[in-house]
């Protein structure tokens, strides 16, 4: 078969698939997965298809922690200390601990592997609890902070397990000489970003940016991501540690929300493949013949950590929230293919481990797809005493009850200022540089993106806010705003500056009720000041 017959058979079944599962409220990585395991059972893909596909599908966990570390500023960090160090950190070592004492004492494995299937089980599902946590609004909530801090840890944590693989997997140096030549690797890796990113990246940004090409920007883009992960592999370490490092230098630019807007197609596309790479791992006939041994594991994995962290976020919580915290954090997340897989490449895990991990952590997922809706319902079976108000809210959920104006022209200015008057909490979208770098000269929040970006909008907290303002000119762009606002929630308030009827036949189909007419009220102000001239004369 040839390989366009291959994609479109692919791209047909994901479709379909993510389809029905989108109505039992599956997640679409689940559906991924199952298309790889139908493909390549059906199809017999051969090893050498598989690797060359795994390679290209590398890079969408490298755009996923490209797109954390833009996530990963000091700020967030000192906001959320004692979510993601104590409790991330304290996490991470009590379940690989657990993980790893019981498959070497239990399960006769070797201690090395023994620490790196603790390390992979100790993960939780990134893509999919922020998922889930956005859309029901627990993000918000104490047991979403609690949630959201262990898993920033465990992102983190991805790069030193990934390094300790290749450390064991080094047969030619001592430990004592591995880690000297890794820390130093490391600085030089960490020292070269640093000095590009403070004396290159910026200029570089500024420059394409002034360009006005919206596919120059992107590629400027790709290739920060990519050389930054080129020049990690270099020093022999994963291409995610480049991609996590060049984040965190963008997340302190004014273009952060925009990059990771323009970044998320390309990252969603490459995790898709990636997450159907790993369902063309999976061998059916031996999760047939071994089903029964696959689902006791998978249901003592969850059972396990669902304890373990429940008894660790319980010394400093309340159950109930140490019980959602837990049921939220017990399935093993989507950065454990990737340990596994290197840790399977490296010879440190047999084919038949690799499968039967491989085979429980989908399941896992699938579990999680579906108790992540009912956290509540299922904490509320268990603890009858409700938990207490929410505390300030993280990340996504900064702000709220504020207004959004998109535009920061001279009308977009003139809003803010009558904003900033009136004591009212707002954020301004500009895709101008030098409107948004006077925004900020005269202290004004301004947000450097595209507001026709879904994920631009929901960076700036558009489902909390009271109502959008749209302050462009441009009926083509206010259409598109319009549009990616009410497909986030129809319920949104937007409010429309406008000039002729047209402009309000073109979005009633968009249901938008709030129009300002700049002629009426102009027309009404000459009208006024010229009978109030004509009173004085």
């Amino acid at each position: 078969m040839d390989i366009l017959s291959i994609i479109v058979i692919t791209l047909f079944l994901a479709i379909i698939l993510n389809l029905i599962l989108k109505k039992i409220q599956i997640s679409s990585i689940v559906g991924y997965i199952l298309t790889g395991t139908v493909i390549g059972y059906f199809m017999g893909f051969s090893k050498i298809t598989q690797d060359e596909l795994a390679h290209i599908a590398e890079f969408g966990i490298v755009f996923l922690m490209f797109t954390i570390g833009l996530e990963f500023s000091l700020h967030h960090l000192k906001q959320m200390k004692k979510e993601v160090f104590v409790f991330g950190g304290l996490q991470v070592v009590l379940v690989s601990s657990f993980f790893g004492f019981v498959a070497h004492h239990f399960f006769g494995i070797d201690v090395k592997t023994s620490i790196i299937l603790g390390a992979a089980l100790s993960l939780s599902s990134t893509a999919i609890v922020l998922k889930i946590l956005n859309e029901n609004g627990d993000i918000h909530r104490p047991y979403g902070r609690n949630s959201v801090g262990i898993l920033i840890f465990q992102d983190l944590a991805v790069i030193p397990i990934l390094i300790m693989i290749t450390i064991f997997t080094d047969t030619t140096s001592s430990l004592g000489e591995l880690v000297k030549n890794t820390l130093i690797s490391g600085a030089i890796v960490l020292v070269i970003l640093y000095f590009m990113g403070k004396f290159v990246l910026e200029k570089l940004l500024a420059i394409v940016t002034d360009s006005k090409s919206e596919e120059l920007f992107i590629g400027t883009i790709l290739l920060l991501v990519l050389s930054s992960a080129l020049l990690a592999h270099m020093f022999d370490f994963s291409y995610s540690l480049g991609a996590f490092i060049a984040g965190m230098l963008i997340a302190e630019t004014k273009y952060k929300y925009q990059i990771e807007a323009d970044l998320v197609p390309f990252r969603d596309i490459l995790l898709g493949l990636f997450f159907i790479t790993v369902g063309m791992q999976v061998n059916i006939d031996f999760v047939t013949s071994n089903f029964v041994m696959i689902v006791a594991l998978t249901v003592g994995i969850l059972f396990f950590k669902l304890l373990l962290i429940f008894g660790l976020i319980s010394i400093f919580n309340i159950p109930k929230r140490a019980f959602k915290t837990a049921l939220t954090l017990a399935q093993v997340g989507e950065f454990s293919f990737a340990v596994l897989a290197l840790a399977a490449s490296s010879n440190l895990l047999t084919n038949e481990v690799h499968q039967m991990l491989l085979s429980s952590i989908i399941i896992s997922l699938i579990f999680t797809s579906i108790a992540l809706k009912y956290v509540r319902q299922f904490s509320d079976i268990f603890f009858i005493k409700k938990s207490e108000l929410l505390e300030e809210p993280i990340v996504s959920a900064e702000i709220s009850n504020h207004i959004v104006v998109c535009g920061y022209s001279m009308l977009g200015q003139k809003i803010v200022k009558k904003l900033k008057q009136q004591d009212i909490t707002y954020i301004a979208i500009e895709h101008d540089r030098n409107h948004v770098k006077r925004g900020h000269d005269v202290g004004d929040v301004v947000f450097f993106g595209n507001a026709a970006s879904k994920t631009m909008l929901n960076s700036v907290g558009i489902k909390n806010a009271l109502a959008v303002i749209i302050a462009i000119d441009n009926d083509e762009k206010v259409r598109l705003i319009t549009e990616s606002i009410k497909a986030i929630d129809p319920n949104i308030q937007v409010v429309v500056k406008i000039s002729h009827q047209a402009q309000i036949d073109d979005l009633i189909d968009l249901d938008v009720k709030n129009f300002v007419n700049e002629n009426e009220i102009v027309a009404g102000e000459l009208i006024k000041k010229a009978t109030t001239c004509a009173i004085q004369h």
